[in-house]
C-alpha cells in the first residue's frame, strides 16, 4: 500500500465551481474503491491561484490509474490550471 498525493492549481474565481466536482468524485471513489479521501489547499493564494491537494492514504498501486479516469470523467482538467501532479509515498520501515 502507498499514500497518493495529487496537487494542482486552480484560479480563485473557479474554486467554488471546482470544489463540488472534486468532492463528488472523491465520494464516488470512496464508495466504489473503498478508499479514504482528503481534500486540502494551501491557506494563501499566489497570483490569483490556489494550490489544492487530494490525499489518498493506503491505496493499492493500481489506484492512480482509476483516479485519473475519475478526474477525466468529472471534468476537472477543464477547470484547473496546468497539470495534476501525483506523488507516491510509502511508510518508512521501523528501526530494529
Amino acid at each position: 500500500m502507498v499514500d497518493l498525493y495529487v496537487y494542482y492549481k486552480v484560479r480563485e474565481h473557479d474554486a467554488a465551481r471546482l470544489a463540488p466536482l472534486v468532492r463528488a468524485m472523491q465520494q464516488r471513489l470512496a464508495d466504489g474503491e473503498g478508499v479514504q479521501v482528503q481534500l486540502k489547499r494551501r491557506p494563501d493564494a499566489r497570483d490569483g491561484l490556489q494550490t489544492w491537494m487530494e490525499v489518498y492514504p493506503g491505496v493499492g498501486e493500481g489506484f492512480a490509474a482509476a483516479l485519473e479516469r475519475a478526474a477525466d470523467a468529472a471534468g476537472l482538467h477543464a477547470i484547473i490550471e496546468g497539470p495534476r501532479r501525483a506523488e507516491v509515498f510509502t511508510d518508512l520501515a521501523p528501526c530494529a
